[in-house]
C-alpha cells in the first residue's frame, strides 16, 4: 500500500504583512482522481504580489477541478495573466499532482529555480536529480510553454519544489544553502516525512538569511511511501494546517 504526503511551509519577507507566495492544494476529480500541489510566486512582494499569486492560483484550481491537465492548467494560467497586464508582471508556477488515473507524479515549472526529485528506499543509496530545463515565468511572453515531466509512482519518491525567496536564501550575506546536500541528509534522516523536510528546508533557510527573510520563501514537498496496513482496514485520509497570525 502506497500513501501519498504534501507538506508546506512557508514565511512572509522580513517586515511584510502578506506573502507574495500562494500555495493550494486541491483533489484533481474523476472516480480515481488524484492531488495537485500548487505553488504560485508573484512578482515583488506585498499585497500587490499577493493578489497577484491568489489570481493565478484561483485559475489553476478552477481548471484542476474541471479536469484539465496540468499542461493546459499553466498555459491557461499564463495567458489570462498576459491578457490582463498586457506582459508586464510576471509569477512562477509549480504544479505537483499525484495522478491516480495514470499512476504518475507530473511536475510542471514554469520557474526558472529548479524542482529536485529523489528516489530513495532503506538500504538503498538516495539518487538525487536537479530538474533545472530552462523555464520561463508566466505572464510575460504570449503562449508561454511549462516545463513538464510525468514518472511512474514508486514507492521512495520525493518531489521538492520552492519559491525564490527559499532557493536564493543567505545570497546577501554570501552563503547559499547547498539544497541538493541539504535535501539528501533531511530524506535520509530516520523517520523522515514531507513535513520534517519542508519545516527543515525552511529552519536552514531562514537561518541563512539570519531569521530576516530577503523574500517570501515558499517549499512544497511532495512523497510517495510505502504505507503498512491489511486488506480491508479504514483508509482515513488526513489534511492539517497550521497558521501562526496576529
Amino acid at each position: 500500500m502506497l500513501e501519498i504526503q504534501i507538506a508546506v511551509a512557508k514565511v512572509n519577507k522580513y517586515a511584510s504583512r502578506e506573502s507574495g507566495d500562494t500555495v493550494e492544494i486541491v483533489e484533481r476529480p474523476g472516480v480515481a482522481g488524484g492531488f495537485t500541489a500548487v505553488l504560485v510566486d508573484g512578482q515583488g512582494s506585498g499585497r500587490a504580489a499577493k493578489s497577484l499569486s491568489n489570481m493565478v492560483a484561483s485559475k489553476c484550481v478552477a481548471l484542476i477541478k474541471e479536469g484539465a491537465r496540468d499542461g493546459v492548467v499553466a498555459r491557461a494560467a499564463s495567458d489570462q495573466l498576459f491578457a490582463y497586464r498586457n506582459g508586464q508582471v510576471s509569477a512562477t508556477l509549480n504544479l505537483l499532482s499525484v495522478d491516480f488515473v495514470s499512476q504518475t507524479l507530473v511536475i510542471t515549472r514554469n520557474n526558472p529555480a529548479p524542482v529536485y526529485l529523489a528516489r530513495h528506499k532503506p538500504s538503498a543509496e538516495i539518487k538525487l536529480t536537479s530538474l533545472e530545463e530552462t523555464s520561463t515565468p508566466i505572464g510575460i511572453y504570449a503562449r508561454s510553454r511549462p516545463v513538464i515531466i510525468e514518472l511512474e509512482l514508486e514507492a521512495g519518491i520525493w518531489a521538492i519544489a520552492f519559491s525564490d525567496g527559499l532557493f536564493e536564501a543567505g545570497t546577501r550575506y554570501e552563503e547559499r544553502i547547498n539544497l541538493p546536500d541539504v535535501i539528501s541528509q533531511q530524506i535520509q534522516r530516520e523517520g523522515a516525512t514531507a513535513q520534517l523536510c519542508a519545516d527543515m528546508l525552511l529552519e536552514i533557510a531562514l537561518r541563512h538569511d539570519r531569521q530576516r527573510p530577503a523574500d517570501d520563501m515558499s517549499v512544497v514537498v511532495l512523497t510517495v511511501q510505502t504505507r503498512s496496513g491489511e486488506d480491508g482496514d479504514p483508509l482515513p485520509r488526513r489534511l492539517s494546517l497550521n497558521v501562526p497570525f496576529f
